[in-house]
């Protein structure tokens, strides 16, 4: 097998090259042709030039207006009261959420024009009745109707009307010249519709159609029942209802007296929000007789909690109704038995008088003719 193979090997290897075909067409290297001259110039192909302005690259002007680092200015309520007046941690009311007009005199809200009175009723608790030792020309009621009389022209009552029954705890007569009143001591909420209607007892029908002012002073007496119940341990929850219940009587009594139609000549309302002689610090031992009242230090929120939405509730029904609201409490705060502590938040100065009497709860002579003068600056601006 070895010698068959190499024979066959040779003969592959020395086969002649195959001859090339005769139809195959050698390839033509010469020149390219020349393309026809029109006598047309060449087109330009050259890209246009780029005119646009070159991008900006530079970072934007910064068009913030610097940061303000001066104090905040204060907010009205803390202009017409103290500098500290709804900062975090206390239980200062918001005022502020319901939108008020405040008056330029910074004792109350100014939402009414009382243009033109014949009629001037107060009706409410022993606030606007007057209590001894104050002297009966004194009280607040009493001084405030001789300056509406002149301010407004109408018959100023007399020296009886004034005076007060100590038994009865009203006034010694209800009615004389354009002035009436149906306060009395101990009075509560329940007692301007519900129970004793002083409202509608003093406003009869026949007198309806007389433009008049009603001046009032309700709910003190609900918030003594109030404190009383948080010394006597009864249920939180119990309270806030009470304190719900006489906050919706006084919405009450303000909706009945500005219902449309019911005075045809107009009403003007004006009410006092609470006050407490403790000048907000809840400590009832500053007044030498809250002790034999069994009075204490009050440390309970809740407690706080609860005058502070009364408080609210009572600017609510203001804006509401479009009736005007003193700061009885507002005003009253540093005027109290802690007045001279300078660690007090409405501390005002060492010479600030006191504006309670010895019941601790009643106004002082002082306290009198500051209500007055209060409630005539909400009437006339």
């Amino acid at each position: 097998m070895r010698r068959l193979f190499l024979p066959l090997l040779l003969a592959v290897g020395c086969a002649e090259p195959a001859p090339q075909k005769a139809d195959e067409t050698p390839t033509d290297t010469g020149p390219a042709e020349t393309p026809e001259d029109t006598g047309e110039p060449p087109e330009d192909t050259t890209p246009p030039e780029d005119t646009s302005p070159p991008e900006d690259t530079s970072p934007p002007e910064d068009t913030t207006p610097p940061e303000d680092t001066s104090p905040p200015e204060p907010d009205a309520f803390q202009e017409c009261f103290w500098p500290t007046y709804g900062d975090e941690g206390w239980y200062d009311p918001d005022y502020a959420q319901f939108e008020p007009t405040l008056g330029s005199h910074c004792v109350g809200t100014n939402h009414q024009d009382v243009l033109d009175i014949e009629r001037v009723v107060f009706v409410g608790d022993s606030i606007t009745v007057g209590s001894p030792p104050t002297p009966d020309d004194q009280f607040y009621r009493s001084v405030l109707a001789d300056m509406l009389a002149a301010e407004y022209g109408l018959d100023a009552p007399s020296w009886l009307w004034k005076g007060v029954n100590i038994i009865d705890g009203t006034s010694l007569i209800m009615e004389d010249g354009d002035f009436a009143s149906c306060a009395k001591w101990g009075a509560r909420t329940d007692d301007l519709m519900q129970d004793h209607d002083q409202i509608v007892d003093c406003i009869p029908e026949d007198q309806r159609d007389k433009a008049t002012l009603v001046v009032m002073t309700a709910g003190g007496n609900d918030l003594f029942n109030l404190t009383q119940g948080f010394i006597d341990g009864e249920p939180v929850e119990d309270l806030w209802a009470q304190t719900f219940e006489f906050m919706e009587l006084m919405r009450e009594a303000v909706e009945w007296l500005t219902e449309p139609g019911r005075f045809p000549n107009g009403v003007y309302v004006v009410f006092a929000n609470l006050y407490e002689y403790t000048d907000g610090t809840g400590d009832f031992t500053t007044c030498p007789g809250a002790e034999f009242a069994g009075f204490g230090v009050m440390t309970d929120p809740a407690w706080f909690e609860m005058i502070q939405w009364a408080q609210e509730e009572y600017m609510a029904i203001a804006t509401e109704y479009g009736v005007d609201m003193l700061f009885l409490n507002e005003s009253f705060c540093g005027h109290g038995y802690d007045r001279d502590d300078p660690n007090n938040r409405c501390y005002r100065e060492p010479s600030a008088e006191l504006w309670f009497d010895l019941t601790c709860i009643h106004p002082s002579p002082e306290g009198h003719a500051a209500i007055a003068e209060m409630f005539y600056a909400i009437v006339t601006e």
